[in-house]
């Protein structure tokens, strides 16, 4: 029997840190500094208002409101819906808590579906569920699309609108299309582990210009700031006053941060496919690892990869996630990872939470690890090393046990 594999030297990546600010933003952030102009609405046209213009341009959607997270966009587009209290939103099982949480905010309830091993939503109880809510809010989980043909045509057929949550997927596209604009709205995250990085933020994008007109107030603009948007003043007459304000702005510091970073994102986006895409070919040599395949209209723009554990038991799970992380390489496994927001068990502030076999199982081997596009291939090819030569250690020592 051969002895485990010994644990290798491998030169380890900073897998964690974020591309650094562009110059360009270094510099309007200390012209805006200087200025004091820190408030969106103070200027006619603020770095907010580029922003806006500049982001509806480059994903093709007509509107855009840049606001003070994704969350907040999730919950303004529930709001500007018009959905009534109650209402039903269906999402994935697997997606981050704050996705449920802004469904809860707006007074509304999460539905969860089922997902399968590839991460994504299960159809079949998609159409079992999907006659008994109001709305679907598709989690582009982790930047994995699922099947959006099928999706879209359900819902359209029952008359109900979708909202893409699509955080993880900034530069993915379906079909050719721009995920984000396949629903009624889109939106979009820039929190630091993002393609593109202020810290925090987000924004949401539509075609729909009364649903803006009805977000613009309800993000902010009271009295008449709405007229710094270029967007139908007609709208935004009919419902001054009508709505309630929730105070969900971006400011210009994040604005000036985020925008010299467009230009970036095609880079960013190649880099990231080629990254994953090296990663995860050499995982799949291992029989036990598995890295599902994208389906077949999906172009992605990953920043991380996601891998499931095949053959392993929970204690063979919990030794490979310590092997990798004595290597040097943090692997979170969805499931086990004590109070994971990702867990859907553990959001207990809807109460009790249905039985989803499907995606109890997935998360319970499910790894997750960061691969940013600012990675070589040499580092990538060590993140690689430390990740295969962690289960072989692994399954080794039980091979040589008799396990």
């Amino acid at each position: 029997m051969l002895p485990p594999k010994p644990l290798t030297q491998t030169r380890v990546p900073n897998v964690y840190d974020a591309e650094p600010i562009p110059e360009a933003a270094m510099a309007e952030v200390a012209r805006i500094l200087g200025s004091g102009d820190l408030f969106r609405y103070t200027s006619d046209v603020s770095p907010v208002a580029l922003l806006e213009a500049e982001f509806a341009a480059l994903l093709g959607a007509k509107y855009a409101l840049a606001v003070s997270s994704c969350s907040a966009a999730l919950f303004l587009s529930l709001k500007a819906l018009g959905l009534p209290d109650g209402a039903r939103v269906m999402i994935p099982a697997f997606t981050f808590a704050a996705v449920p949480s802004s469904i809860v905010h707006a007074g509304m309830v999460p539905v969860l579906c089922d997902c399968g091993d590839d991460y994504r939503i299960d159809m079949d109880d998609f159409r079992a569920k999907l006659p008994g809510v109001d709305a679907v809010m598709i989690s582009h989980m982790r930047g994995h699309t699922s099947d959006m043909d099928a999706i879209m045509e359900l819902a359209d057929a029952a008359g109900l609108p979708v909202i893409e949550d699509a955080a993880h997927s900034l530069g993915t596209t379906w079909a050719g299309r721009n995920i984000g604009t396949i629903g009624k709205v889109g939106c979009f995250s820039f929190q630091s582990y993002k393609l593109i990085n202020a810290g925090e933020g987000g924004i949401m994008i539509t075609d729909d210009a009364d649903l803006i007109a009805r977000a613009v107030i309800m993000s902010g603009a009271y009295e008449h700031n709405w007229k710094k948007h270029p967007v139908l003043q007609e709208a935004f007459g009919r419902w001054q006053n009508r709505l309630p304000l929730y105070n969900l702005r971006l400011n210009t510091l994040s604005a000036a941060i985020i925008r010299p970073q467009l230009p970036e994102l095609a880079r960013r986006v190649r880099d990231g496919r080629r990254n994953h895409d090296h990663v995860a070919a050499r995982l799949n040599t291992s029989p036990w690892i598995e890295v599902p395949e994208k389906l077949e209209p999906e172009l992605r723009a990953p920043d991380s990869i996601q891998f499931n554990l095949a053959g392993m038991s929970e204690a063979e799970i919990a030794a490979y996630a310590a092997e990798a992380e004595a290597r040097g390489v943090k692997v979170q496994i969805f499931g086990a990872s004590r109070d994971n927001a990702r867990a859907f068990w553990n959001w207990q502030f809807l109460g009790e939470t249905p039985d989803l076999p499907k995606t109890r199982a997935m998360l319970m081997r499910a790894c997750d690890v960061r691969l940013p596009a600012r990675l070589t291939l040499a580092d990538c090819d060590a993140v690689a090393d430390i990740l295969l030569d962690a289960a072989e250690a692994v399954m080794a020592e039980e091979r040589a046990f008799g396990t």
